[in-house]
């Protein structure tokens, strides 16, 4: 993949570009054996790949520049807008939006926060595209104070951009180096965006997090249900399960399924979608995970963890390795903190494992593991 952002030095964040595709994956995968160790009854699946380019259906884009011409993309060490709308790992339909959303701030004068100076309003816009080509439109704001001008043009950017069915404004009055705030203002009828993968929907709610390469993430999906319905647990929860995507792909009749995430906003999106689906032995609690798991009664057959790149922690590998859980399928975004929590877990054998090239042109991945409980 050739970037001319890349070979003009505004942009470095892809650092594998200019790797040929097949060495960067066997590079991921030899990553990902090499910290997991040999393991005579570990079987390595072969590796799910991406499309180089256009893989990315989320873009978080700092707002730089003036309002009368703003940039979209990254600030450089100056604090100074650099623009990045024809990013190729994009989605060509992220890559479409992206003037249509420059015009609409410099019509509703939405002066970019300038960091360095610490002036303006608008700090970020997030755009979010589904496999059925919909899009949700975030702009991350300083205050409500934006928002009657963005009300006012937001019908001409419905007519330049119809494919816009999500649009709100996130209040983020800190300066501080996050990408959204607390309270979202909600600018168009619809709240969730649908998001359709392997024939089942998931409602994609603002501030919940989803896979950013949705091919790939429908091969996880796929990876994990088969794992699932192979063991046949009869119980499962899914830690950490954001939208619901494992607890909803893997329900099966007879098979009782409860997913518990922190946020209350995917949570929200979880009960929708299992509600659209008819799903009754599918359930969702909104919660923190490791608490949940030390304060129950008992464990399931099966638990799916999914956690942030920091790892499922010590409380709850402690817990996985003295539970009653046959199997437990993880996840990992981070084949480091997985290596570390694998070894806390001796009596959790991984007897499958796969990695999945959610990231290209990065040296992010994603591995999935199958684990067993020995004896």
């Amino acid at each position: 993949m050739q970037c001319s952002y890349l070979d003009a030095g505004a942009c470095r964040s892809c650092t594998l570009m200019g790797v040929p595709y097949p060495r960067q994956v066997a590079g991921k995968e030899e990553r990902c054996r090499e910290l997991l160790g040999e393991q005579p009854q570990l079987q390595w699946l072969p590796a799910v790949r991406s499309a180089e380019s256009g893989y990315r259906n989320k873009a978080k884009m700092v707002v730089g520049g003036t309002a009368r011409r703003p940039t979209l993309g990254i600030l450089d060490a100056a604090g100074r807008g650099v623009d990045l709308r024809r990013c190729g790992v994009c989605t060509p339909g992220v890559r479409a939006a992206l003037p249509v959303l420059a015009r609409f701030i410099s019509r509703a004068g939405l002066e970019p926060y300038d960091v360095p100076r610490r002036r303006g309003e608008l700090k970020n816009v997030l755009v979010t595209e589904s496999p059925d080509g919909e899009l949700m439109v975030r702009f991350v704001v300083r205050s409500r104070g934006p928002v009657a001008a963005m009300r006012r043009e937001l019908p001409r950017l419905l007519r330049e951009l119809p494919n816009a069915v999500v649009v709100t404004a996130n209040l983020l009055p800190e300066h501080k180096a996050v990408v959204e705030g607390d309270m979202e203002v909600p600018l168009t009828e619809r709240t969730a965006l649908r998001m359709r993968l392997g024939g089942v929907g998931m409602d994609l709610r603002p501030q919940s997090f989803f896979q950013t390469n949705s091919a790939v993430a429908e091969a996880l999906y796929a990876q994990v249900a088969e794992w699932v319905d192979e063991v046949a647990p009869a119980t499962l929860w899914d830690l950490y399960c954001g939208v619901g995507g494992f607890a909803l792909r893997c329900a099966a009749p007879g098979r009782r399924v409860l997913g518990v995430e922190v946020s209350e906003e995917a949570v929200r999106s979880a009960r929708a979608s299992a509600r659209t689906a008819g799903l009754r032995d599918v359930r969702f609690l909104a919660g923190d995970a490791t608490r949940f798991a030390l304060e129950a009664d008992e464990a399931p057959d099966l638990v799916v963890v999914n956690p942030p790149r920091r790892g499922i922690g010590a409380d709850l590998r402690e817990w996985l390795e003295r539970s009653g859980a046959r199997h437990v399928v993880y996840s990992s975004c981070n084949p480091v903190t997985l290596a570390a929590d694998l070894a806390a877990m001796p009596s959790l054998r991984p007897v499958r494992a796969r990695v999945l090239d959610m990231f290209p042109q990065t040296s992010h991945v994603e591995v999935v593991t199958l684990l067993e409980r020995a004896g």
